[in-house]
């Protein structure tokens, strides 16, 4: 067998990746679609904000020279062919080795210098994800239906899963080694921050949320989010890992929903029988009677997903905890070191 070909970008990330010394690891991950116009800022920011990361760019299939912009810029270039964001994130966590990861868009609106606050929080509190929640003035950042829909699906997470995060739909997380290597990343598209999301508020890890500035996009550049597609797409993935992680609330409501239209049903048809003793309604009857059914089938459904649900749970954890925890740091100049 011919022995892989190392390209000099991967070969100095490789020497990077040990770090100065005994400090922790660290990589910036940048997704990117035809980012052209400010990726090169973007890479030049974060290396002044994190001098020792190593910077890695993910180019989803640009049709610009993103790739090659971001690779004079100094960042180690790699591509997903596979389009959508999930997609990329679930390559660079099955590829990236790090203590901490830095995950952010390639498009200019995040605050770079925040990252060494974000980085400084998660190993210093040994925590496994830290949020950057968006703060802005101004109006062309953040477009008034991005805004609604945000406010109105995060709302939905914190009742179902836990009032943990504000911001559930940012783009700008740190994380640690153990959060990247045991997350699944099922999702394909920009509902990838759901996912990540919930898998921290389901394993009850232990995170943080800062807040962050947060600008208009670069000129030059177009944003890739459809307020109503991928917003109908994020509501989906929420529903759907509602019934994954919450299957006995999710099934005890549809049982309870059928149940209620079964008795609204039935009851003229009983009120005519205790009457007369006749069921002139008789597919009236037989409707009631198939929805009644359906719901105590659904709810046997519920709670026999509750207890797969539970045994899932268990072993997500434990790989979870089979993990290195991140070890608490100080911060030392312009780069984190271990104590």
């Amino acid at each position: 067998m011919t022995p892989r070909q190392v390209s000099s970008d991967d070969a100095a990330a490789s020497e990077a990746a040990a770090g100065p010394g005994d400090a922790p690891r660290i990589a910036v991950l940048i997704p990117c679609y035809n980012e052209e116009a400010a990726i090169a800022q973007v890479v030049a920011d974060f290396r002044a904000a994190l001098p020792h990361a190593v910077i890695y760019v993910y180019d989803n299939n640009s049709t610009d020279r993103t790739a090659e912009v971001a690779r004079r810029a100094g960042a180690v270039v790699r591509r997903e062919p596979l389009q959508g964001k999930g997609n990329v994130i679930r390559r660079m966590f099955a590829d990236v080795e790090a203590d901490a990861y830095v995950l952010v868009d390639g498009d200019g609106t995040y605050h770079a210098p925040s990252a060494a606050e974000m980085v400084e929080r998660l190993f210093a509190n040994s925590l496994d994800m830290v949020n950057g929640a968006r703060a802005s003035e101004e109006r062309a950042a953040y477009r008034p239906g991005h805004r609604f829909g945000n406010r109105l699906l995060s709302k939905i997470v914190r009742v179902v899963f836990g009032d943990r995060i504000r911001d559930m739909l940012s783009g700008y997380r740190v994380f640690s080694r153990r959060f990247v290597k045991s997350f699944p990343a099922l999702s394909v598209g920009f509902e990838t921050e759901t996912e990540l999301t919930i898998h921290a508020l389901e394993l009850r890890m232990p995170v943080a949320e800062i807040t962050t500035p947060y600008g208009a996009r670069t000129e030059g550049t177009a944003s890739k989010l459809s307020t109503w597609k991928d917003g109908f797409r994020i509501l989906r993935t929420i529903l759907i890992l509602i019934k994954e992680e919450r299957p006995l609330p999710f099934f005890s409501g549809l049982f309870v929903t059928l149940a209620v239209a079964s008795v609204a049903l039935a009851f003229p048809v009983i009120l005519t029988y205790l009457e007369t003793g006749l069921v002139p309604r008789l597919p009236t009857a037989i409707l009631a009677t198939g929805i009644m059914i359906l719901a105590f089938i659904l709810l046997g459904v519920g709670l026999t997903l509750d207890t797969v649900t539970r045994g899932r749970r268990e072993l997500k954890r434990l790989h979870y905890l089979s993990i290195p925890a991140p070890a608490s740091a100080k911060r030392g100049g312009d780069g984190a070191q271990r104590s």
